[in-house]
């Protein structure tokens, strides 16, 4: 059992590791209408106070977020929507760039990747139960799907170039995948080894494609 539990935590710590360090992942979580970002931003026009959001942008970026903030809280009548919208669209423009990732706009609600929507209510629920039943799912069909088609592809990589350059494509696909998942999960010193190294098969020259 706590093996399994092991083996799960570090599955969850590969995915959100490589989800977050890939932009667009997490931009579009952040983007999202109904994401932590503009949900702290809601609050804050209803309470009227802008510290809910302050956490989200670095201490130089504070005034720009202020001026939109007080903008959006002043605004009346048929106003009052756009200059909310233009609040919600400077906040997550200035935490994307602070994460150095670019602004595409807001999202729709519902527009996020179902790990970092469950890893959401894990934090509400105060359990991870679901989010590593989840990932160890995903990450198990994962290294499967790859093992099973570089298996087969392994059968046949000598009968001729072509054949052999189908396996090496797959075995390359499966290496990765895992070596991604290993390190990103382990987070050692070999976290810094360039993912786009070519790694040869076992029995080859040992040189990296």
């Amino acid at each position: 059992m706590m093996r399994y539990v092991k083996v799960a935590v570090a599955a969850i710590a590969a995915v959100v590791a490589v989800s977050l360090a890939t932009p667009q992942f997490a931009s579009a979580h952040c983007d999202t209408l109904d994401g932590p970002v503009i949900q702290d931003a809601r609050k804050a026009l209803e309470s009227k106070s802008v510290t809910p959001v302050l956490k989200w942008v670095k201490e130089k970026d504070e005034k720009t977020v202020i001026a939109a903030f007080n903008k959006a809280v002043a605004a009346k009548g048929n106003k009052a929507e756009a200059a909310h919208k233009q609040f919600f669209a400077t906040l997550v423009k200035i935490h994307r760039a602070g994460e150095g990732a670019p602004f595409t706009g807001l999202k729709p609600a519902g527009a996020v990747e179902p790990a970092v929507a469950e890893a959401d209510k894990a934090l509400v629920s105060g359990s991870a139960d679901n989010l590593v039943r989840l990932i160890t799912e995903d990450i198990t069909a994962g290294i499967r799907k790859r093992f099973e088609r570089v298996k087969a592809a392994y059968r046949h990589k000598d009968e001729s170039v072509a054949q052999g350059r189908e396996f090496v494509e797959a075995y390359v696909d499966y290496t990765h995948f895992v070596e991604k998942m290993h390190l990103a999960a382990t987070g050692t010193a070999h976290a810094e080894h360039d993912e786009h190294a070519r790694h040869a098969p076992s029995g080859h020259d040992g040189k990296k494609h």
